[in-house]
């Protein structure tokens, strides 16, 4: 166990965690401007999304494997610096260097979701629901006022200038890591998969269900994430009203970061969890399909559908180290989650875009996602009954 210098491995965890979705949350402002600066068709902005999704769900089981040989510190740390060479390739105002860029970055990112989770279980065995709290508060915190701040920005700067401004954390995050990589270790990580009873996560049901949830939820989110503003601008909200609006959908979830591990484990606060993924997930799509234009009705819709998805996503978190026995595990259903998982969640913004081309309607969309939903609530009741994965 790595029990020295917690409180810098929280700091930086946390700056490594605000870059886990920043990249991706800042794009949806700037689509528009995207498609007029560089001409990129609106069938394919929904690839912008995809993109990073698709690279987790390549790179979530080699990420486990480099970090077998290197080390999760160390592998962190290369990794983001990929992530940074690619925040940066994005803002050649090139099409090529759009996708490209995006696609680094998608890669770059992975490591984070992949190992910190399992860094967290490793360092700080006593505090997991403090690190898991911290880890999943600074990555929607983080990611929802990368939100507001792109859509301001892009209303007086250029395309390349907030881009570049926006990415500046990530080279923050990687300086603060620096010290963390004197914890590097590969001890034990061989050992685990040579024992003679060793069972992969991917043999065993639960691990199946964890991936399945996440994946689930991922879709949604993403989809909700990508299209909410086109949503809301199509039934006459202005542009920057839509963008506030899904900052409130990001910034509802933040409570959730501590809400969860508090009442994940109790069966009153699984109901209370329960409730309100039912009333933000299932329902939420539905709320925002309707015709409304008073701020106030679509703030509280937005605030409860991101409360939803707050819920959702570190249930999920939750699972990968409550429902695992080491650290080693914990990285391999991770892995194993956002792999699966992530390919399922790509084909959502891409989906829902085409199909909102064809029928020139949000409605199957949305009547999509709360079908997604259920699915998702049912999953996570399955997950709940099951004991933890086996050695």
């Amino acid at each position: 166990m790595k029990n020295k210098n917690q409180s810098w491995f929280l700091i930086s965890m946390m700056l490594i965690a605000a870059n886990l979705r920043l990249p991706i949350t800042i794009i949806p402002p700037l689509l528009k401007t995207i498609e007029k600066d560089l001409g990129v068709p609106s069938s394919l902005m929904g690839l912008i999304t995809s993109i990073p999704l698709i690279a987790f769900a390549i790179f979530s089981p080699i990420i486990v494997k480099i970090a077998k040989k290197l080390g999760n510190e160390l592998t962190v740390f290369v990794f983001f610096i990929i992530l940074i060479a690619g925040s940066y390739l994005r803002i050649i105002p090139t099409v090529w260097a759009l996708f490209l860029g995006t696609t680094l970055v998608g890669i770059g990112i992975d490591s984070g979701n992949v190992l910190v989770p399992a860094m967290i279980k490793d360092h700080l065995p006593t505090k997991i629901p403090l690190g898991s709290g911290l880890y999943t508060g600074a990555m929607l915190t983080i990611g929802a006022i990368g939100t507001a701040l792109s859509g301001i920005f892009i209303s007086h700067i250029s395309l390349s200038a907030t881009l570049a401004i926006l990415s500046a954390l990530a080279v923050v995050a990687l300086l603060f890591w620096i010290p963390n990589l004197k914890s590097n270790t590969i001890d034990k990580v061989e050992d685990e998969t040579k024992k003679p009873n060793y069972r992969t996560v991917w043999n065993q049901p639960v691990g199946w269900f964890i991936t399945v949830y996440f994946g689930l939820q991922s879709l949604v989110y993403y989809s909700l994430l990508t299209w909410t503003p086109a949503l809301l601008v199509s039934h006459g909200v202005a542009n920057v009203t839509a963008s506030n609006i899904l900052t409130v959908l990001q910034i509802a979830g933040l409570p959730c970061s501590f809400i969860v591990p508090m009442y994940a484990s109790k069966v009153n606060g699984r109901r209370f969890l329960n409730t309100f993924l039912i009333i933000g997930y299932v329902f939420g799509p539905l709320m925002l399909l309707l015709d409304i234009k008073t701020t106030w009705i679509l703030v509280v819709f937005a605030a409860l559908t991101g409360f939803g998805s707050g819920i959702a996503f570190n249930e999920a978190i939750y699972y990968f180290t409550n429902k695992t026995t080491n650290p080693y595990q914990t990285a391999e259903v991770s892995g194993m989650a956002q792999s699966a998982g992530y390919l399922l969640a790509a084909f959502g913004p891409v989906l829902f875009g085409f199909i909102n081309d064809i029928s020139q309607t949000w409605t199957i969309t949305m009547f999509m996602l709360t079908g997604f939903s259920i699915i998702l609530v049912i999953t996570g009741i399955v997950i709940n009954r099951h004991k933890p994965i086996k050695e």
